[in-house]
């Protein structure tokens, strides 16, 4: 009898094993590549507004030999967008700038804006992806590699993307007017909210619609680590919808259970989809982006496909 139950702990140790195995190379070699779109629409335009078509960009990670990613985003323009957003991360290795050039493109003559993360600044690093489960990672100790950020710049504004690191700028979209607003990486610490109100208030008053009639404004705040404290500085400036991505979604998720971490302080509810994002009696929408890629240390994703976000923004009923 005592072997016939040592027989079968050892099936069941070898069944976890193989199950184990299974899902490791599922989300290594399978789902890491499942691209996907996500659609959402958010009612914030002024009533009798025409629909504007917003494609949220985040976590890209590019290495520059992954084509699949490369054509993938390139694709994308086939969904007509009116603005673009892209929440950082951008660069997953030190030679991925012609990558990324590559894979954006397509969107040239498109308007956007776009804040950073800090893997735009530095090249990616190995670590021990447990630590992820100890809290918020941190670059303590880790040698990093220097990119090359003026160049990722200088392209994305000859894009007609609109920087919004610790700015706020104003742009006419569709007839829509929209106040943009964002912070710098949140997850270094490098977020000015001390400037915010009054690159806020800077920009209400010079806006080039000031003595024109029209529409009431939409307010957007982007951000590439969604920090509640970000957030909720969003919301106290009038924020109708805010952009975000950074958690990667979890990267790795339970199914039925969701996201095991966020990798900053927002609760794991919130790490990835849209939701309403309350600041006592005000709040906003938010759109957290699982993102597209992860480091090329970490390769990985499993219930949690990489996506990029397209939000309709429509008019309010009232």
């Amino acid at each position: 009898m005592s072997q016939g139950r040592g027989g079968g702990a050892l099936g069941v140790i070898a069944a976890g094993a193989l199950l184990g195995a299974g899902a490791a190379a599922w989300g290594t070699i399978v789902e890491r590549r499942r691209f996907s779109l996500r659609w959402e629409t958010v009612p914030v335009l002024p009533p009798g507004s025409r629909d504007l078509t917003v494609l949220h960009l985040s976590d890209i990670h590019m290495a520059p030999w992954q084509s699949d990613k490369q054509q993938w985003l390139r694709d994308l323009s086939l969904v007509e967008p009116d603005f673009i957003v892209n929440t950082g991360d951008n660069l997953g290795h030190a030679t991925a700038n012609a990558a990324v050039e590559y894979a954006l493109e397509p969107f040239r003559g498109i308007p956007g804006a776009f804040v950073y993360g800090s893997n735009d600044y530095y090249g990616p690093s190995p670590r021990n992806p447990l630590k992820y489960f100890g809290g918020p990672s941190s670059m303590h100790g880790v040698q990093q590699v220097d990119l090359d950020i003026e160049r990722q710049t200088a392209y994305f504004e000859s894009l007609g993307w609109l920087d919004l690191n610790d700015h706020a700028r104003a742009v006419e979209v569709k007839g829509s007017r929209l106040e943009l607003f964002g912070t710098s990486d949140a997850h270094r610490g490098w977020d000015r909210l001390d400037l915010l109100p009054n690159h806020v208030d800077e920009l209400r008053e010079e806006v080039p619609w000031n003595d024109e009639p029209g529409p009431d404004p939409v307010s957007i705040g982007v951000t590439h680590a969604p920090y509640q404290r970000v957030l909720n500085a969003f919301v106290s400036q009038g924020a109708d919808v805010i952009f975000a991505g950074h958690t990667h979604g979890g990267q790795v998720a339970v199914p039925g259970y969701g996201a095991l971490v966020t990798n900053c302080d927002l609760p794991r509810e919130y790490a990835s989809g849209l939701h309403r994002w309350q600041n006592r009696t005000h709040w906003s929408w938010l759109n957290v982006s699982a993102g597209i890629g992860t480091s090329i240390y970490s390769p990985v994703r499993f219930a949690c496909r990489p996506e990029a976000v397209v939000v309709t923004l429509t008019a309010r009923t009232a």
